[in-house]
């Protein structure tokens, strides 16, 4: 017996458990339609030359669906397929489909589906009391139930669901509309839409609203953030959200765009408040990257406000001083080349920006060779530099060029005994023009003379604890030629002195200043190594002068003919427990410079804490001690609360700067956060403030909801 092509092509018994199951095979002839059924039962049989019949697990597979019933009755006649439940239709959009019963056409496409319930990526489901599947491309569900809320075999209503009289999938477009639509918490009716319209959970970008947002400020009052998401494409977007209170109005917007080789994204505002009446206040931050020829690299950051405060004031950043730059950078195994203009802004209400260097212009390029006559490695560097000053006023007006250049050569040798031992040698060039200050010579130039030798002696043994342990005593000798030119120092006022420069030739930060004459360094290094135990290693150091460097400050750590104590250690556990810790020790004036910081990450606790402490020192413009801590983390207070925290601390002023909590509720289907900070700082620019916030998100359609550890289980 023959049947259409379009619903048998391969027809395949299973072998069912039990002596009477039979498999049987029916022919198929060839035929030139493209469309194919796959069906595999237990049982099949034909009645007549119209019906066939199969039961008993079967699974049908038709243009990227696969139906699984009890029974399919296929009539030939009428070219209908009726399945008997329970059935489970997998969709190639995945969505998934449970009914009691069905019609449908040979190819799934088309049909009825009774007392049906739809599940969208395993996130919403949809119980309704029909399913009409269109073209293969709509689900219309009549007299619906949506909810992404978990929902048990009680009288318990969900959190949450919308009701509708009908809904229409698409599952191309991946849109949900609804039609005379009401939202229902605890089966309490609380809004009314006639036409309301979702994202598919699968649809990563789709024109419509976001998650609103009820934000509250001293300064601002009352407000709502209601943004709204535009598609203008494949390739770029754009978010527009407004922010209505009493006492603003505002427009945040986000633009973004992708491009074949590259991308830019533009985050901005504009404003009309009572904090400044009569002024539009804006800000414009732009950043973006593009590939160019020859393995560029094209990235820009800029960074604009109309005034000091309004960053602050709306919550949009931190920064006190913007920092914009336009660089063509290539970075290779052995080259580094970078050209860069930025752009600097103080927003400080103690800075002038006329005496700043606010225009930087930088042309660099390091390269490295290995030279087979003479071994090792060899080093070039080339670097055009030119900074400028508004101000025109001797001194402060100073504006200054600079071109510097280098070769250094290194070689390494590791002896029989495991002595390690290196020379370094450098010969280096410097000019400098300088404009508008008359304490200084116009130009002076010089070349600069260094040669270094250090030695290293690694020692390593296996614990009884399975662990690995290092030790390592290093030592370096060094000698620079040279007096400093002529110039103001300009870029090298503050100095670090840390466990990564232990054995420079120079730890002054440009090339303004060098280390001159006669250098030593001692230091030691430990470490433990274990990939199922803790690990941590520790550096002690101390570099040595044989003529006192007038430009290191006090608090630098590297006045003097001994430096400070330097000590750094850091230690992690295997229970995501992570610190490090740093600092300068003067065995008769103290500790100049301290700074440690603390992570840990486990199930229930996202950590971050840090404290740094910085002695006075008028040199750098620290006419008091500065010290401050900082802590921001998440504690999982429950499966579905979570708390929330930041402070930072000044302890210089023994007062709170910055203070914030919040608490989370969430589950599969909601996610409601509440939070206020205070900011306590206080300038002419910048007033203490305390903010509110209040948002809650419906999880499952715009907002991803596959965390697990969050769904709620059925008792």
């Amino acid at each position: 017996m023959n049947f259409p092509r379009q619903i048998l092509t391969c027809f395949a018994l299973s072998l069912a458990i039990g002596s009477h199951a039979t498999a049987q095979m029916v022919p198929v002839p060839e035929v030139s339609e493209p469309d194919t059924v796959v069906l595999v039962a237990d049982h099949v049989f034909v009645t007549g030359d119209e019906i066939l019949t199969a039961q008993g697990n079967v699974e049908a597979f038709a243009q990227g669906s696969r139906v699984l019933a009890n029974e399919i009755i296929y009539d030939s006649k009428s070219d209908i397929v009726t399945l008997k439940g329970p059935i489970r239709m997998y969709t190639s959009d995945g969505v998934v489909v449970l009914a009691n019963e069905a019609e449908l056409d040979t190819d799934f496409r088309n049909g009825l589906l009774r007392s049906a319930r739809m599940m969208l990526n395993q996130q919403v489901q949809m119980a309704a009391q029909q399913l009409d599947r269109v073209d293969g491309r709509y689900n219309v569900l009549t007299k619906t139930t949506v909810s992404s809320c978990r929902v048990c075999d009680t009288d318990e209503p969900p959190l949450w669901r919308i009701r509708a009289r009908r809904v229409i999938h698409d599952e191309l477009e991946r849109q949900v509309y609804f039609d005379h639509a009401s939202l229902l918490v605890l089966d309490v009716p609380v809004l009314y839409f006639p036409q309301l319209r979702l994202p598919d959970p699968t649809l990563e970008r789709g024109t419509g609203f976001l998650i609103p947002t009820v934000r509250t400020t001293s300064q601002l009052s009352y407000g709502l953030k209601m943004p709204y998401f535009i598609e203008m494409g494949p390739h770029r977007d754009l978010t527009l959200t407004p922010y209505l209170s009493s006492k603003t109005r505002t427009l945040e917007f986000r633009y973004r765009q992708a491009f074949k080789k590259g991308n830019i994204t533009l985050n901005g505002a504009v404003s009309d408040d009572d904090i400044r009446n009569g002024e539009i206040r804006s800000y414009l931050f732009a950043e973006g990257e593009f590939d160019l020829k020859n393995n560029y690299k094209l990235s820009f950051n800029l960074k604009a406000v109309s005034d000091a405060s309004y960053l602050t004031d709306y919550d949009y950043s931190d920064d006190d001083r913007l920092n914009s730059d336009i660089t063509v950078r290539r970075s290779r195994r052995d080259e580094n080349t970078r050209f860069a203009f930025l752009h600097f802004e103080s927003l400080r209400d103690d800075e002038d920006n006329k005496e700043l260097p606010t225009l930087v212009a930088i042309a660099e390029t390091e390269r490295r060779y290995y030279p087979t006559s003479i071994g090792g490695e060899l080093r070039t560097n080339l670097e055009v530099h030119a900074h400028y000053r508004e101000s025109g006023e001797d001194v402060v007006g100073r504006d200054v060029a600079r071109t510097n250049a280098s070769a250094l050569w290194r070689r390494n040798w590791t002896l029989n005994n495991g002595l390690r031992t290196g020379i370094t040698g450098e010969l280096a060039f410097d000019a400098y023009s300088t404009n508008d200050d008359s304490t200084v010579s116009s130009f002076d130039s010089q070349f600069t003379p260094t040669v270094a030798v250090d030695v290293r002696y690694p020692m390593s043994k296996r614990g009884e604890d399975g662990a690995t342990y290092v030790i390592e005593p290093i030592g370096q000798i060094g000698w620079t030629g040279g007096s400093n030119l002529d110039v103001a120092n300009d870029e090298s006022t503050r100095v670090e002195f840390d466990e990564g420069n232990l054995l420079s030739l120079s730890r002054f930060p440009s090339h303004d200043r060098r280390e001159r004459g006669v250098t030593g360094a001692l230091g030691f290094n430990w470490s433990r190594i274990s990939e199922d135990g803790w690990q941590g290693n520790f550096t002690v150091g101390q570099v040595y002068h044989q003529d006192s460097q007038p430009d290191f400050t006090d608090s630098s750590g590297l006045n003097g003919h001994a430096s400070d104590l330097l000590l750094a250690g850091q230690y992690k556990t295997q229970n995501g427990l992570a610190v490090s810790a740093r600092g300068l020790f003067d065995p008769t004036g103290g500790t100049n410079k301290a700074a440690a910081r603390l992570g840990w990450t486990n199930d229930k606790l996202w950590l971050d804490a840090s404290y740094i402490w910085l002695r006075a020192d008028p040199t750098e413009d620290r006419d008091e001690t500065l010290a401050e801590w900082a802590l921001d983390g998440s504690y999982r207070l429950s499966r579905h609360w979570t708390g929330l925290f930041d402070w930072r601390f000044d302890a210089g002023n023994s007062q709170t700067a910055e203070a914030g909590a919040g608490l989370e509720y969430r589950n599969e289907c909601v996610k409601v956060e509440l939070s206020i900070s205070r900011r306590f700082s206080t300038s002419t620019t910048v007033q203490p403030s305390t903010s509110f916030g209040l948002s809650v998100a419906l999880l499952g359609f715009s907002v991803k909801s596959n965390e697990k550890s969050y769904a709620r289980t059925c008792g």
